[in-house]
Parts: structure tokens; sequence; C-alpha cells
């Protein structure tokens, strides 16, 4: 079984200047690299060899960290054309307006003190030498630190510092190894707009029952777990648009038109300021991460919906046939299709799915053609038994 990456941040106390001054030509080589896979697809090995010395001379930085600035961008110009393919971007060109510093293996090192068995240390390469700062280890970094002394995991040879608000972090990278441990129990979940919908049955005590298909002995523990992503991105809708009417009788003459002032006013730097603080994003991935612990917390074999590329482009316009001709409904409404646009349906799979491979869990997508209409064991259309919207299979299932 593979590895599963990890990355841990730790906040840097006193960065040196000379970081400083390497974060704006490493982004600028980025970018330059970044549009130019963007534009051809692809990066020859001649361009590569004639743009890494043409840096070399433009900007006084270290040989590896010119190396590392040409691979980030070939990847995020390679990242952006996938993108681009799913229809999730519309820019001509990438734009590169924060940067990860990439440190190779020997261009840094960290240190120990003497009573401590994780590094407080870390030694970089820059413009002016090696440069050495303090970095600030917290229980999360600890946790996985301690799974490196027990060879449970490896720590891997990058390291990175970004900068974000004004602090520096630096991002170190675990190789950790999954349980092998046998699944336990069957966890079926459905993202909805509010809830997630989850459904258990424990493989340890209904596996006779199982192997004799006799499924009125399989009772699942079905329940709810309460997100409220649409009503969190309702709430926070009324914050900002309570703000833009408050800049806007203090800006009269933002604009010619409603929407024209509306626009002005949002870009100015208060608002975007006061956006900032109001933690939204923050708040979706706490309640993101609880719903990936929920479903991961013992192995298990994990089945949820194929969702597709884009989900949210999905639910709100939807193919309907009529009459032999294609018409496209879309819901018109515009607050539920910002609330629509707002719910992290992918992010969610996601979590899932990288904290099931940790746990040494395996997940499963099944298809949403007809899933609600057919019986998952015989596929015979399900009939009304008389029940209140309760379908049951014509087989006696």
């Amino acid at each position: 079984m593979e590895c599963v990456r990890r990355a841990v941040a730790v906040e840097v106390e006193n960065p040196p200047l000379e970081l400083y001054a390497v974060e704006e030509p490493y982004r600028r080589i980025v970018e330059e690299v970044a549009a130019y896979v963007a534009e051809r697809g692809t990066l020859e090995r001649e361009r590569y060899n004639e743009l890494y010395r043409r840096f070399r001379e433009l900007y006084p930085l270290p040989a590896q960290l010119i190396q590392q600035a040409i691979n980030q961008g070939v990847e995020t110009g390679r990242s952006f054309l996938e993108a681009k393919r799913d229809g999730r971007v519309h820019k001509p060109r990438p734009e590169v307006r924060r940067v990860s510093i990439r440190f190779a293996k020997d261009s840094w090192s960290y240190r120990k003190t003497a009573a401590s068995t994780t590094p407080v240390k870390i030694a970089v390469s820059l413009p002016g030498g090696r440069r050495e700062v303090w970095i600030k280890p917290h229980r999360r970094f600890w946790l996985y630190w301690w799974r490196v002394l027990r060879k449970e995991a490896e720590l891997a040879s990058t390291l990175m510092l970004k900068r974000r608000r004004g602090r520096w972090y630096a991002v170190f990278v675990f190789d950790v190894a999954p349980k092998r441990e046998p699944p336990a129990e069957v966890v079926a979940f459905d993202v909805n707009e509010n809830l997630v919908a989850v459904a258990r049955v424990s493989l340890l005590s209904t596996v006779d029952a199982v192997a004799r298909w006799n499924r009125q002995y399989v009772d699942p523990a079905v329940y709810s777990i309460k997100t409220d992503f649409g009503r969190l991105a309702k709430r926070y809708e009324a914050v900002r648009n309570a703000k833009l009417e408050e800049l806007k009788q203090k800006y009269p003459f933002a604009g010619r038109d409603e929407e024209e002032k509306r626009q002005n006013v949002a870009d100015t730097r208060e608002f975007r300021k006061f956006v900032r603080r109001l933690r939204e994003r923050r708040r979706k991935e706490g309640r993101v991460r609880q719903i990936a612990r929920e479903m991961t917390k013992s192995p298990a074999v994990i089945i949820t919906e194929e969702l597709g590329k884009n989900p949210q482009e999905e639910m709100i316009g939807v193919e309907e046939k009529k009459a032999k001709k294609g018409v496209r409904k879309k819901v018109r409404k515009r607050e539920l299709r910002h609330r629509v646009k707002q719910t992290p349906f992918r992010k969610l799979i996601r979590a899932v799915e990288g904290k099931a491979g940790e746990t040494g869990s395996a997940v499963f997508y099944v298809s949403r053609f007809r899933n609600s209409k057919v019986c998952p064991i015989h596929f015979v259309l399900l009939k009304n038994g008389g029940g209140w919207h309760a379908l049951h299979c014509p087989r006696g299932h």
C-alpha cells in the first residue's frame, strides 16, 4: 500500500531579510514559466536550459531556487490547463499571486537542542549564504514527528517556506504509512446542502447474514450530521450586503449605476479588510475536517456518490428532453444559486478520501444514474409498497 503525504505548517520566528528579497523574484519566475506552459502545453528541454541561464543572469538567486521555481511553474501551468479543460477557469493565462518557496534536499537542514527530540531550528540556503531560523513546533507537528521516530512515517526531502498575512511558515511534508487493518464496517454517506446523511453496517456482526442474503438481519445505523453550509452562506451573504449598503452611503459617487457602484465599493480596501475578518472559509474547512474524521474513525469500506468534475454547475443547470429537443432548465433564484455554489461538495469528498488513505480505509464511488430507483442487488425498478415515500424491491428484498 502506498504512503500518504501530509503537510504541517510551523510558524517561523524572526525570518531573515533575505527571505523577503527572494519571494518576489521567485514569484516572477513561476509566473513566467506557468504562462509559457499554459500557451505551449509543455516546456521543452532546450527552452528549460535557456530560461535557466537567463534567470541566473537576471536574478541573484541560488541555482537550486531557480530550478525549483521553474519546476513549480511547470506544475502551475499544467494545473491551469487541466482546470481550463474542465471549465473551472476562464482566464487566458494563469496568475501567480502567492508562492511557496521550495528548498531541495541539500539546501536545507534542521537542528535539535540537547533536551528536544523534534527540530527547533532550520537552516536554509539564501543569497547571502546559509541562514538559521527558529521555528515554533506545535501539537500536530509533534504527532507526525513521533511517527517518524517510531518508523511509521518519513520526512520528505523538500521544505517549503511561505508567507501568509505577514507571517512566515515552514511546511514540513511527511510520508505516512497507512494502518494495515481489515475493514470492520461499511459506511455510505451522501452530501447535501445543510447535512450529510450516513449509514453504517458492521461487517463483524452481520457477516453471516450477508453471506445468506438475509437482509432482514442487517440493521444499518442511519443518522445525519448537520453542517449548515447553505445557512452559513446565506448568513454571510447578508452580512456582506449590509456592509456594501453602508459603504454605498459613505461613497455616493462610486459609480454611475447600481451595478457599477456595487462593484467599485466591493473593490475598496475597507470592504476587503472587512471580508477577511469574517472567517467564512475557516469555519467551512473546520466542518469539512470534522466530517472526514467521522467517516474514517475506524477502517471501513466507504461508499459515496460520484459527483463529477463540477457538481455545482450540474445542480444549477439540469438537462431535460422535451419533444426531441434538449431544453436546459436552470435555477433562476439568485440566492439558491449562491448557496449551491458555496457548498464544498468536492472538497468534502477529497478530505474524506485523504483521511481514508491515512487510516487504511478504501473509498468507492457509485454512479448517480437511477441509483434511487433501482435495487442495488437485483437491478430491478423499485415499486411503491403503499408506505409514505417508501419503495421496495419486487423480489421481496
